[in-house]
């Protein structure tokens, strides 16, 4: 798989790089945003690496416009971690954040979960509550017909649920499902997801699609229709 490292420290972009190589993946490099969004039309990259304070065009903006064009997983560097309500709260669409300095081993295994739930293994299988329908081999979501777009961590979220949907799947199961058993994820960063996730499905005439049970967890709503 090829990632797209974006970095205006051309240290910090050689570290990833020989990291993420060493783990296995080919790597392409952008020293800035407008670079970045270049390597990503031309190379088609599986994930981008994308570090928020880039100079003229920032990792921001950068999102903003792959997105418009694009559900390739992106992975977000900030250098500081009460950056990430600014990130994951404007509703990007980003799939995880690292806060540097960051561990390498940290930053792969982080990569490599967002890589499995974008590729996640199925062949035929569909599942369908309510109005929505699910598309595990092809990674793709309708809504009475029409084709929504998710963030591969957001389908991996509405997967999980639709899978058991009448049953209530605990915070802890649910970022177990997403980013691997014993991951350590912040509760923000799953509700900026789930806030994302709803929304969406709320813009499709769907509001009560995800049930929070307090206490206990989650479960697809009862469609009204």
């Amino acid at each position: 798989m090829r990632i797209l490292v974006v970095d205006d420290d051309p240290r910090l972009r050689e570290l990833v790089s020989i990291t993420l190589e060493r783990a296995g993946y080919q790597t392409v490099t952008a020293r800035d945003g407008q670079m970045a969004l270049t390597h990503a039309i031309r190379e088609a990259p599986d994930l981008v690496v994308l570090d928020v304070g880039l100079p003229e065009l920032d990792g921001l903006e950068v999102c903003r416009r792959l997105r418009a064009r694009s559900d390739v997983p992106i992975l977000f560097l900030t250098a500081r971690d009460d950056e990430i309500d600014r990130i994951l709260g404007l509703e990007l669409g980003a799939d995880d954040y690292v806060t540097k300095p960051f561990s390498p081993r940290e930053l792969v295994a982080r990569i490599k979960a967002i890589l499995k739930r974008s590729t996640a293994e199925g062949s035929t299988t569909f599942l369908r509550h309510g109005p929505v329908e699910l598309d595990v081999s092809g990674h793709s979501v309708w809504v009475d017909g029409s084709m929504l777009a998710l963030t591969a961590t957001e389908l991996s979220i509405l997967r999980r649920l639709m899978q058991t949907p009448e049953a209530i799947v605990s915070r802890p199961q649910l970022i177990d499902a997403i980013y691997g058993a014993g991951s350590a994820v912040a509760d923000r960063t799953l509700d900026s997801h789930l806030r994302n996730l709803r929304r969406k499905l709320g813009d499709q005439g769907w509001i009560g699609a995800i049930e929070t049970v307090h206490g206990i967890g989650l479960r697809m709503g009862t469609w009204p229709g």
